[in-house]
């Protein structure tokens, strides 16, 4: 495996601050720190977060996961003037993340107002070994005289969420002369943060403290030569609990312990100790690409990077955001996004990833169960937003209009019940590749009947048949429709689905089965017209269309609603997302290519992508379809949505969804991966830029690697293993290496083609 590559950003700039602080972000699944600069800039957003720590701040509010007390921020004197990169001169500049170790890294050289030059380099981690382990290092050098150096840092409670406090202080203290601890209690008092630093300067600094205005200060000053060095090292572990009981003293003790030990080992120790453990895990999940376009390898590595940084794989009562732990965008709430776009890539390389990211689910079913009873229904109704517990974190009302002074409901929450069925369509995948019994007996089974059980009651009978009214398909701009196919034909799976297993584990309840085989034998499902198109939903083809180039080239933006109500877009053909191609996609093996290329045809000619989870699907879609340029171009579009070049595309955090869409592109689209009827197919169709593809891959216990290129397949397995490739039942014993187009004899290794029923 080569060394996995570094992203940069190539120049200070006051309007792309908080974009590079999302995407430079440094975490470990635990801890997330945006890469925000030491110094203060005006409309720099701070942040640090903890998975699984969610507050209300106030009446009206919604739970929202608590932007924590910063601990990066240094006030840098230099003979008595305040740091910043607005004044004075920058004559040189690096800055990137080592996505191989997780390291974030700033040099810079810079004149200040009176010509004095300086020398500052920052390196700062949050480690992958000890979860609550925040490090970081600040050099200052003078290069051409003397100079007095102060600096101020510690820990600053005064940052918030957007102006909403979340935290008390509950405790400050300092130990010696370098150690500092603040412990904080949510304001509903149940849960507690206990934020522990060291802060140590080199040489003979004089220090002292001051605790004032929600801020526990440690004050340096030291007088440098010209050439000398004034190092920095503040280390800081983070640690909360939602044990009302606990003794504050005591467990904050407990934080000080680890702490100590860790200042004992120093920086560049624990660095590679972290890094050590990023290299065993990019070992066993990087995807490698030879391509003629090197941003290619950059955005895979990048999506890893953060599906890893985003993930609480230590804890599975907490789920992923939808922005990560990059940002505070959509309040640190949990989608769908999380079952479709992002559990595939733990599930086909860390499985036990992916069982904690169900259990989530099945942890949270009271609160599911009590909305479905609620709204009238049996079962569970998952939330459209969900945070720590399983209530709905939807806000009740969007912006308001300033004009009429009215608030408009969020419609997601009261119709857009796709959600469950995806849910279980997950449950079903983690047990196609795992074969997981005890998953599948207990949690899966039940997460499997009460999301049956909900679409059961939410049917209506129209005419002799099963009908689903008033919902929202994965297209957001059209609302509250009947019989939307993507809905119709997920129902019909979840339920279909959750019969076979409750017959599979011996399920008592007849009157379950019963109503189920019921519920399968009249939905309606909507079915391909003879022109080979799928209808979205009842109404959706009688509906005008535009013209929507406009629209397209500012793709994720909306403007659409800058000359059109959200009434008038429910009135035409026009999607925010994939709907019926997304369907396509999650259920490939109930089309034929023929329909899903039709389809695609035209349900994309009236999209606007304005969503983030849009082009990576179609570009799926369109690979599988034999198109692969096609999808390389949705591809390589789906990743420039925060790497791209607008300043501000992932200012609140980077689209969680999207770093998963890049994995599921080349893995599921260029190397044509699927899983159909519960057997492993791949379909290979690499880009025309695209040279060799390199992957590896988890099922059914065996440890896979693959590798395609356009002349050759070449795969590896732990254990034998039968997979389908390009249509043809092939067991793979040991390694081997297969030649296009016939795919038959091996031209190494030993290889079985089988003949089953196609």
């Amino acid at each position: 495996m080569s060394k996995p590559v570094t992203l940069s950003e190539s120049g200070f700039c006051p309007h792309s601050l908080n974009k590079y602080a999302s995407l430079l972000a440094t975490g470990n699944g635990y801890l997330g720190c945006r890469a925000s600069h030491e110094e203060a800039y005006t409309h720099q957003t701070r942040g640090m977060y903890l998975a699984g720590l969610y507050h209300r701040s106030g009446k009206g509010e919604i739970n929202e996961r608590v932007n924590l007390p910063d601990v990066i921020g240094v006030d840098i004197f230099l003979n008595g003037e305040l740091f910043s990169l607005l004044s004075g001169t920058l004559e040189s500049w690096q800055r990137q993340i080592d996505f191989a170790t997780g390291e974030l890294t700033r040099s810079l050289i810079w004149r200040a107002p009176d010509g004095a030059r300086f020398a500052i380099e920052s390196r700062r981690f949050v480690s992958a070994e000890q979860l609550p382990l925040l490090a970081m290092t600040l050099s200052i050098t003078p290069l051409d005289s003397d100079a007095l150096i102060a600096l101020s840092t510690g820990i600053d409670a005064t940052i918030t969420n957007h102006g909403r406090q979340h935290l008390d202080e509950t405790q400050l203290r300092v130990f010696g002369q370098h150690l500092l601890q603040g412990i904080y209690t949510t304001q509903d008092g149940r849960s507690h943060v206990a934020v522990s630093t060291h802060c140590r300067v080199n040489g003979d600094a004089q220090s002292c403290f001051t605790a004032k205005e929600r801020r526990l200060m440690q004050h340096t000053s030291s007088l440098m030569k010209a050439g000398e060095c004034l190092t920095l090292e503040k280390l800081t572990w983070v640690d909360w609990t939602t044990e009302c009981d606990v003794s504050l003293e005591s467990w904050g003790q407990k934080g000080i312990l680890h702490l100590n030990a860790c200042v004992g080992l120093g920086y560049d120790a624990l660095l590679a100790q972290s890094a050590a453990n990023w290299q065993r895990w990019w070992q066993h999940c990087r995807v490698e690409v030879n391509s003629v376009n090197a941003d290619d390898q950059r955005a895979l590595d990048f999506a890893l990077y953060h599906l890893r940084i985003m993930t609480p794989a230590h804890d599975e009562r907490c789920s992923i955001g939808a922005k990560g732990m990059t940002g505070e965008g959509y309040k640190g709430h949990v989608f769908w996004d999380t079952e479709v776009f992002l559990l595939p890539f733990h599930l086909l390389t860390y499985p036990d990833v992916a069982r904690n990211l169900l259990r989530y689910r099945w942890h949270n079913l009271a609160g599911a169960r009590e909305k479905a009873r609620i709204n009238g229904w049996q079962g569970a109704l998952f939330p459209w937003e969900s945070a720590r517990s399983g209530d709905e974190e939807t806000p009740e009302f969007a912006a308001i209009n300033i004009r009429t002074g009215l608030r408009q409901k969020v419609a997601s929450a009261q119709a857009e019940h796709h959600l469950v069925a995806d849910i279980a369509w997950a449950v079903v995948a983690y047990w196609q590749v795992t074969g997981d019994e005890q998953f599948m007996s207990h949690e899966g089974l039940t997460l499997l009947l009460e999301t049956a059980r909900f679409w059961l009651s939410r049917t209506t009978e129209v005419k002799g048949r099963l009908e689903i009214h008033d919902v929202i398909g994965p297209d957001e701009y059209t609302e509250h429709v009947n019989n939307n196919a993507f809905t119709n034909y997920m129902a019909y799976y979840n339920v279909e689905q959750a019969l076979h297993f409750a017959r599979r584990y011996g399920c008592t309840d007849d009157a379950f089965i019963h109503r189920a085989e019921h519920f399968l034998q009249f939905l309606w499902r909507p079915e391909v017209l003879a022109d080979g198109i799928l209808p979205q939903d009842d109404t959706f083809l009688s509906k005008p269309a535009i013209d929507l180039s406009a629209y397209k080239t500012t793709a994720g933006k909306q403007t659409i609603l800058l000359d059109y109500s959200r009434a008038e877009v429910n009135e035409l053909q026009i999607l925010k997302q994939a709907d019926v191609v997304m369907l396509t996609y999650m259920l490939p093996e109930l089309f034929t290519a023929e329909v899903c290329l039709n389809n695609l045809h035209f349900y994309e000619a009236r999209t606007i992508h304005d969503s983030s989870l849009s082009k990576a699907i179609h570009g799926i879609v369109a690979a599988r379809c034999g198109n692969p340029e096609q999808g390389y171009q949705f591809w390589h579009e789906g990743a420039q949505i925060d790497l791209g070049d607008d300043p501000h595309s992932c200012d609140d955090g980077i689209h969680a969804a999207a770093t998963g869409a890049i994995w599921l592109g080349a893995i599921q689209g260029f190397a044509g991966l699927s899983v159909r009827n519960g057997a492993l197919h791949l379909d290979p169709a690499l880009p025309e830029g695209w040279k060799k593809l390199t992957f590896p891959l988890y099922w059914q216990g065996s440890e896979m690697m693959i590798s395609l290129s356009k002349s050759h397949v070449t795969i590896s397995s732990s254990r034998p293993v039968t997979l389908w490739l390009n249509a043809k039942p092939i067991v793979i014993d040991g390694e081997y290496k297969l030649a296009f187009p016939d795919m038959i004899l091996p031209v190494f290794g030993t290889a079985t083609t089988e003949r089953g029923k196609e």
